[in-house]
């Protein structure tokens, strides 16, 4: 199926991945809502696409918000597709930390929130939205992509947060499939594993290339254009349903 003169929205679209997303469908011939937060960056990609691609101020946990960005999506033409791939942070904490102190509540309901609760309720609203499209010839309304992370699968020592909250994700995928089967729209997963976003650029090209050591080959972190390679693939081939896709280079996280 192709893209072009498709509309889609990418949550978290300023940022490495989902700006990369943004990239891509925008090339392919897409329509392109970026839902973030970010305002500079996001209006930036914004201007220098230009055309086809609108930039709405997204809060994923704000019901309103949400529905403020569909609703342009709809502006653009019928909304078809959708890749959740905000980020934000993450809390390193073990569940019982060096000094006896137990793993912050606090930040455990934040992560939990921004990663788990966001993407559904990001998912749910969208689906609602989608289901009032009229089918494509191959009887198709639409599909979606979330992001978990291999975390989900081999959470490390201090990510008992993200990976319950990553894991959440996975389990959201094949019930999630199921559930919007009755109104023709497929759902599927990515989890990345280390990938070389600006934030990891941040870091500084030795702690890159320590992070590279881990991955079996290619030898080097994963590329946002290769996470939005396949969530174009994803929302483009008709038969790839309830899926959770592994895009870590063989990578497997150990515990520390």
């Amino acid at each position: 199926m192709s893209l072009e003169g498709e509309v889609a929205i990418v949550t978290g679209g300023a940022g490495g991945l989902g700006a990369a997303t943004v990239r891509r469908l925008h090339a392919a011939g897409a329509s392109v809502v970026i839902a973030d937060v970010a305002d500079d960056p996001a209006e930036m990609l914004a201007d220098e696409l230009g055309e086809r691609v609108v930039y709405v101020r997204t809060d994923v946990l704000d019901d309103e918000s949400v529905n403020d960005a569909l609703a342009q999506a709809g502006r653009l033409g019928a909304l078809r597709y959708a890749v959740i791939a905000h980020g934000g942070f993450g809390v390193a904490s073990r569940l019982v930390n060096r000094d006896g102190s137990p793993h912050p509540m606090k930040g455990f309901v934040d992560t939990i929130a921004l990663y788990l609760t966001g993407t559904y309720n990001v998912l749910r609203l969208t689906a609602a939205k989608l289901a009032t499209g009229e089918p494509k010839e191959n009887g198709e309304r639409g599909a979606i992509v979330m992001t978990s992370s291999i975390a989900g699968y081999e959470g490390q020592i201090g990510q008992t947060a993200y990976a319950a909250a990553k894991a959440g994700v996975m389990g959201l995928t094949l019930s999630g499939a199921r559930d919007l089967g009755s109104i023709a729209v497929r759902l599927n997963t990515i989890a990345p594993g280390t990938m070389r976003t600006p934030i990891m650029e941040s870091m500084g090209e030795d702690a890159l290339a320590k992070f590279a050591q881990g991955v079996p080959y290619p030898k080097r972190l994963g590329s946002p254009d290769e996470y939005a390679a396949l969530a174009q693939h994803l929302l483009e081939n008709t038969y790839i349903n309830g899926e959770i896709v592994r895009l870590d280079g063989a990578q497997r996280f150990q515990p520390r």
